[in-house]
C-alpha cells in the first residue's frame, strides 16, 4: 500500500459524493479525508462530518453555517461558509486529490483553484469542461495536473486508452441509455411530468442529471466534455443508444479495432478507479453475467425529437463561450421544469434560443465565462417570464 492520499470531496452530500464516501469506507488505510463540502444540505453534512472526521467542512449556503458550526463545535473540525471557501480549502497542503462532485457551473472556480494548487483532479463535474474546456485543459497542462474522469462514459474511454499511448483515436462512441422516454414522439412528450422524468431506467442519480438524461442534454454535455478530455473533434465523437447500459463506451482505433468497457451500472466503480488510478482495487460489487443479458442492443439517438443533443454539437463546433451559454440556460430550465413552471419540451427550446441570443466571445478568458453565464441565465429567466417561447 502507498502512503495515504489526502482527499477533498466537493459536493459530498450529492449522489457522487455519498458514493465516494462508500468507497472510502472500504479503503480506510488508503485515504485521509481532509475536506467535505455541501451547498445547503447541512443535516447530511453534519452526519458525514461526525462519521468521517475530516479536517474541515464547507457549507456554501450561509443559512446552514450556524447549525453546522454548533453541531461540530466539539469535533475538532473547522467549519467554513460560502462559495469562496470552496476555492480556498482545496489549496491545503494536506490535499492530494480533489473530487469535484458539485452540480453545474458552481464547480468551475474551485476546480481552477485546485489545478493551480497542483492537485490531482477526479472530475465528476462535467460542466467545468463544458463551460471552459480550453481554459481548464491549458491550466492542467501548465501545472502538470492529471484530470481523471469520473463520469461512467468518460471513465470507460479512459480505461480503454490505458496501454494505448501513441495509438491515435479514430473515433469514440459514447453510449446513452436513452432515458425514460426513448422512442417517444414530440406529442407524447408535451405532458411529461417531473415525476416521470425522474424515473431513470438504469442509473440512480441526482435530480439535475436525471432530467438531463431524459432530455439527452446529459449526453450532449458529455460529448463536449469528451472533446476536451481526449483532444477530439466533433467528427470523432458519436453517440449510440444502448438501453441496457452494460457497454459504458467504446474506442475505435485507426486499424479499425475497437475496445469497450463493460459492467453493471454502478457509479462506485468509476469513482474508485479515478481515486485509485493506476491501481485497480478489489471490490465486492455485483458482477455482470452475459446469461442475464442475452441481448445487448444499439440504436441511433432521435436528434429530431431530443434537440438538446444537436445544440451541444453546435456549441462544441462553435467553441468560445457557446457551450457556457448553453449550460447556463440548461441549469435554469431544468430547475424551472422541476418546479413545474415550464413543460418538458420547453427545456430544449429555451436552451437553443439562449445559446443563439447570448453574446459570443470567440477567445474567452475566465471573466468572459462569468459574464456569459450571467447573461445566459438572465435571458433564460426572461423567456420563462414571457410564458411562451415559440
Amino acid at each position: 500500500m502507498k502512503s495515504k492520499r489526502g482527499l477533498a470531496i466537493l459536493g459530498s452530500t450529492g449522489s457522487i459524493g455519498t458514493q465516494a464516501l462508500e468507497v472510502l469506507e472500504t479503503y480506510p488505510d488508503y485515504f485521509n479525508l481532509e475536506v467535505l463540502t455541501a451547498n445547503g444540505n447541512a443535516g447530511l453534512l453534519i452526519e458525514q462530518a461526525k462519521k468521517f472526521k475530516p479536517n474541515c467542512v464547507v457549507i456554501v449556503d450561509e443559512k446552514g453555517y450556524q447549525p453546522v458550526k454548533e453541531a461540530l463545535w466539539n469535533e475538532d473540525i473547522k467549519v467554513y461558509c460560502g462559495a469562496d471557501a470552496l476555492s480556498q480549502v482545496v489549496e491545503s497542503s494536506e490535499v492530494d486529490i480533489v473530487l469535484t462532485a458539485l452540480v453545474g457551473y458552481a464547480g468551475l472556480k474551485p476546480t481552477i483553484s485546485a489545478i493551480k494548487a497542483k492537485k490531482t483532479i477526479a472530475l465528476a463535474n462535467k460542466e467545468t469542461l463544458v463551460v471552459a474546456g480550453e481554459l481548464i485543459t491549458r491550466l492542467a497542462l501548465e501545472n502538470e495536473v492529471a484530470v481523471y474522469p469520473v463520469d461512467s462514459e468518460h471513465s470507460a474511454i479512459f480505461q480503454c486508452l490505458t496501454g494505448e499511448s501513441g495509438n491515435p483515436i479514430e473515433k469514440i462512441y459514447l453510449t446513452a441509455s436513452g432515458g425514460p422516454f426513448r422512442g417517444w414522439t414530440m406529442d407524447q412528450l408535451q405532458n411529461v411530468t417531473p415525476a416521470q422524468a425522474l424515473k431513470h431506467p438504469n442509473w440512480s442519480m441526482g435530480a439535475k442529471i436525471t432530467i438531463d438524461s431524459a432530455t439527452l442534454m446529459n449526453k450532449g454535455l458529455e460529448v463536449i466534455e469528451a472533446k476536451w478530455l481526449f483532444d477530439l473533434t466533433a467528427g470523432q465523437i458519436d453517440v449510440i443508444v444502448h438501453p441496457q447500459s452494460i457497454v459504458h463506451s467504446l474506442v475505435q482505433f485507426r486499424d479499425g479495432s475497437m475496445k469497450a468497457q463493460m459492467g453493471l451500472p454502478d457509479m462506485k466503480l468509476p469513482i474508485q478507479y479515478a481515486l485509485t488510478y493506476p491501481e485497480r482495487f478489489p471490490t465486492d460489487f455485483p458482477r455482470f453475467n452475459f446469461m442475464d443479458y442475452p441481448s445487448l442492443t444499439f440504436e441511433k439517438p432521435d436528434r429530431e425529437t431530443f434537440i438538446n443533443l444537436n445544440s451541444a454539437y453546435e456549441a462544441m463546433e462553435k467553441k468560445g463561450t457557446a457551450a457556457c451559454a448553453l449550460n447556463a440556460a440548461n441549469e435554469v430550465t431544468v430547475q424551472a421544469f422541476l418546479e413545474e413552471k415550464i413543460g418538458f419540451t420547453d427545456i430544449a427550446e429555451i436552451n437553443r434560443r439562449v445559446m443563439h441570443d447570448t453574446q459570443f466571445v470567440a477567445s474567452p478568458v475566465y471573466e468572459d465565462f462569468v459574464a456569459v453565464d450571467s447573461e445566459a441565465r438572465r435571458l433564460a429567466r426572461e423567456l420563462l417570464l414571457q410564458g411562451t417561447i415559440r
